[in-house]
């Protein structure tokens, strides 16, 4: 694990000039991974928690708590139990807070400008197994990460003034009607009004969006939607 730490240049990471600190997320995660009791474990954690990953104070969240995430995963199964409840701690942290402007988003790998929530959510579903094993406290951040969706169109056809969306949901869209952002090769389009038409069904992630007013040439296959307010974050 800490190579997996050392190995990430967290000087690259952009952050608030005033607020991040790239040094205390190494230092922090590297500690944090080698506490052995809760003195050392709250050590690391105020590290990571005062401009590390996130500025607990102020409420912010850093892009490096993108990168971190999966570290404090490992640290949540593996450390000593002091750490585990530290690094539990974070993640809930770095999910509820807000980034500041101009350091809203991550890129992903597939060159998607991701919010730094709905990123955060991103690598909470694929440990899922293991917060669903950690108790009541995973499962609670499993329901917010829900809260961060992501839908990736395969299809359209057009239905009526609407258009029927199929494909791949992430997450849980609840009822009602809602804003999304959608990126496709880099540009950002707003969504104002959709509605699931079918969830998913059990064992499968496969759903239905009902895009209102817009036309199936207006959402090509492979766009991604999020939660219109998850990009609208801003500390």
């Amino acid at each position: 694990m800490l190579d997996e730490i050392d190995v990430v240049d967290w000087d690259s990471i952009p952050g608030h000039p005033h607020w991040y600190e790239p040094d205390r997320a190494a230092r922090g995660l590297r500690a944090l991974a080698e506490a052995a009791n809760l003195v050392e474990a709250a050590e690391a954690g105020s590290q990571l928690g005062g401009g590390g990953i996130v500025h607990g104070h102020s409420g912010a969240v850093f892009p490096a708590a993108v990168v971190a995430t999966p570290l404090l995963l490992d640290i949540a199964q593996r450390g000593h139990s002091a750490a585990q409840d530290t690094a539990m701690g974070l993640l809930d942290e770095a999910l509820s807070c807000y980034p500041h402007a101009g350091y809203t988003r991550v890129t992903a790998p597939d060159g998607t400008a991701v919010p730094i929530c709905c990123a955060i959510a991103h690598h909470l579903r694929d440990r899922a197994d293991f917060l669903v094993g950690r108790g009541k406290r995973g499962k609670s951040l499993l329901a917010d990460a829900a809260a961060h969706w992501r839908f990736q169109i395969r299809e359209c056809v057009a239905d009526g003034s609407d258009t029927a969306a199929f494909g791949i949901l992430a997450g849980c869209l609840p009822g009602g009607v809602h804003a999304a952002q959608m990126h496709v090769a880099g540009a950002i389009t707003m969504l104002s009004e959709l509605t699931l038409e079918y969830p998913t069904a059990e064992d499968s992630r496969e759903a239905c969006l009902r895009v209102i007013t817009r036309h199936p040439s207006e959402l090509p296959p492979g766009a991604v939607l999020f939660p219109a307010e998850c990009g609208d974050r801003v500390h």
